[in-house]
């Protein structure tokens, strides 16, 4: 079974964001960036279905600049075979990268694709989905345990109600929650291993994909300031206060 990993590079999230002033984005000049936390349980998961030789290869694919390398090197640090670097300077949004991971899924052929529910700067929470759609596969999203039987994929995912079980067939999708597995940290010996694994470059112009964008963003503001808590003498003030100010009850 061929697995691939798409990961995405990502302020890391012990870095406290900061919105530019002109407010189109956030600022990315000398911010440490990391791999998104959610790729990183989709590749820890890759690498254990490998080690439990239900996966033979482990394939991890990223798209932006080429600074999308270093991301796609810890990948491959992390255990992963090889890498798909996809050279793209546009802004992404959820459907052109489903569009070009879906145009590469059909030249590497990967029995199983496993993906972070959602990316940390954006939180869309769409991307495996809208391929799932776009190549018909079956999907699993949010899992918090996976299990290979007879070449089919057995999903646990955290609902409203408590615990789904979902049965899918391969080829598959697979997007992962925080609670499916804890991620391994790269070794040194690996890291040097990893600067001799292959990256294969593909420029996103000769995928024939269509990349005009649906999404544009009018403005990026700072979420507002949390007043501090206060110390009530009573329970009568406190109802007090959820009644009247709170407007809770």
């Amino acid at each position: 079974m061929k697995v691939l990993v798409p990961v995405k590079r990502v302020v890391d999230y012990n870095v406290k964001v900061r919105v530019k002033q002109d407010q189109t984005g956030v600022e990315l000049e000398n911010v440490k960036m990391s791999m998104n936390p959610f790729d990183e349980i989709a590749v820890e998961e890759a690498l254990r279905l490998k080690e439990n030789n239900v996966a033979t290869e482990v394939i991890a694919i990223s798209i932006g600049s080429t600074q999308v390398q270093e991301t796609i090197r810890n990948a491959l640090a992390m255990g992963a075979d090889s890498g798909i670097y996809v050279n793209c300077e546009k802004r992404l949004e959820p459907l052109i990268v489903a569009k070009i991971l879906a145009s590469v899924i059909k030249k590497v052929n990967p029995d199983l694709v496993i993906m972070g529910k959602q990316a940390i700067d954006d939180d869309m929470n769409a991307t495996g989905q809208m391929l799932s759609g776009l190549l018909g596969w079956s999907q699993a999203t949010f899992a918090s345990k996976v299990e290979v039987v007879d070449k089919k994929l057995k999903v646990s995912r955290e609902i409203d109600d408590g615990i789904e079980h979902l049965e899918i067939t391969l080829p598959g999708i697979i997007t992962t929650d925080l609670r499916l597995n804890e991620p391994r940290y790269a070794s040194l010996p690996n890291i040097m291993k990893a600067k001799k694994k292959p990256i294969e470059e593909i420029n996103v112009d000769t995928l024939n994909v269509d990349l005009s964008q649906k999404l544009e963003i009018l403005k990026v503001e700072e979420p507002a300031k949390r007043d501090a808590g206060i110390i009530v003498k009573s329970v009568d003030e406190l109802i007090e206060k959820l009644k009247n100010e709170a407007k809770v009850i």
